[in-house]
């Protein structure tokens, strides 16, 4: 029908969109705490550039991604996840060419085809940061830092942040050998997508969400044991800033996030409050991420959340929201007279910062008074045509229900 959104979609009304801004406007304070500025990338981008950076071996890019020929015949894809892009403008406006590092914050829409469930969507919408240009853990350090003070401002408890290290390039070919020696005698036990990831990339068995699949993988050997030096000393110095932060932590070498591009640095602030999708907020490193689409060899570390996810979560724990702003005033009027200067006048008020209207629908007195007080205007302005024969309004307050005679050059201090 054509009067329902697609599935997977959801309308953000106006008596929804004060919660939004909140989160948007706490988001973007910390951020400029933290000297990240924003970045806004296209909502689609050449297909490729997903394969190559979020993996071929995900389910992303195996089951999820919106992917269409546009009219060249050029392959298309509506953006999934919101680091690969920024790489991608990052690199295209040569920004590694300026003082180190670049510190980027982006809130997007992204798109995946999935089954649409509590706090997931098809379309849903993303806020992340990145920090390019430094292998130091300090980065990552303020990433998680303050991922967890944005999430602790707005209320939210019970949460769990829970770290790993992916390891690199070397120290995760060890690992993948001794992933496939572990699961060969399960392999006839496993879905069909992770015998496929057998040979290709076995961690990603790790991460499915297949039950039978979890319980097989249950008693994998842990990454953690196949680092290699460089990992390890990273993982330890990780570990030493979030103590020095007095951020409380979870090590869990199941994490291995949904994405191929990670290295070293895999986090995940965890709740039970929003049923089975539990990540919060999810991010971490990863060094080869630029080199991988084509660029330079300069690593990176960032986070996303899922702002749909957040606000159910806010929901369900009963973190307050702000109240939803309100009009100053309705200007009622009676008479031609009167709704001419009723025009005039809100033109000047607005122009001035107070938030006014008429009642465009040209009710009789009784029914402006009533739409102004289920509207939750603060006032009523009325003018007839004796208060205009006297230049003066009465000021009614809705609230209190009280009102007085106030001269029109006298209106806009009581109203401000």
């Amino acid at each position: 029908m054509l009067t329902n959104a697609p599935r997977g979609t959801k309308d953000i009304l106006p008596q929804e969109i004060n919660k939004w801004n909140y989160v948007e406007e706490v988001f973007k304070k910390h951020c400029a705490r933290n000297g990240f500025k924003e970045i806004r990338t296209p909502i689609f981008e050449h297909t490729e550039l997903f394969q190559r950076g979020v993996g071929e071996t995900t389910d992303i890019v195996q089951k999820e991604m919106y992917t269409f020929e546009d009219h060249g015949n050029r392959s298309i894809t509506l953006k999934p996840e919101g680091t690969a892009s920024v790489v991608r403008a990052f690199l295209e406006s040569k920004q590694y060419a300026e003082t180190q590092p670049t510190k980027y914050f982006y809130e997007t829409s992204c798109y995946r085809y999935e089954k649409p469930q509590a706090g997931r969507l098809r379309e849903f919408h993303q806020f992340g940061v990145e920090i390019f240009g430094t292998n130091s853990m300090l980065a990552d350090v303020q990433v998680i830092s303050m991922a967890d003070d944005f999430l602790k401002e707005l209320g939210i408890k019970d949460l769990e942040l829970r770290i790993n290290s992916v390891g690199c390039p070397t120290c995760r070919a060890k690992y993948r050998e001794a992933l496939r020696d572990y699961f060969r005698p399960h392999l006839n036990d496993l879905c069909d997508t992770c015998k496929d990831r057998f040979e290709r990339n076995p961690m990603r068995i790790i991460d499915c969400k297949s039950p039978e699949d979890h319980a097989v993988a249950l008693n994998a050997p842990s990454i953690l044991d196949y680092l290699c030096d460089e990992c390890s000393n990273a993982f330890n110095d990780l570990r030493d800033g979030l103590d020095a932060s007095e951020i409380d932590y979870i090590v869990d070498p199941t994490i291995v996030r949904g994405l191929d591009y990670y290295t070293k640095t895999a986090f995940e602030f965890i709740t039970n409050q929003i049923g089975a999708q539990g990540t919060v907020c999810g991010g971490g490193r990863y060094d080869n991420l630029i080199s991988e689409i084509g660029g330079q060899d300069i690593p990176g570390v960032g986070f996303g959340l899922g702002i749909e996810r957040l606000l159910l979560l806010m929901e369900n724990t009963g973190a307050e929201f702000p109240e939803e702003d309100t009009m100053d005033a309705l200007i009622v009027t009676m008479g031609d007279g009167a709704k001419k200067y009723g025009i005039k006048l809100s033109k000047d008020l607005r122009s001035q910062g107070v938030k006014c209207d008429l009642d465009v629908m040209e009710r009789n007195m009784k029914g402006q008074l009533k739409y102004a007080d289920k509207k939750g205007y603060k006032y009523a302005v009325i003018i007839g045509d004796n208060e205009l024969s006297e230049g003066k309004c009465q000021l009614k307050d809705l609230k209190s229900s009280t009102q007085e005679d106030v001269p029109f050059d006298q209106l806009l201090s009581k109203l401000l």
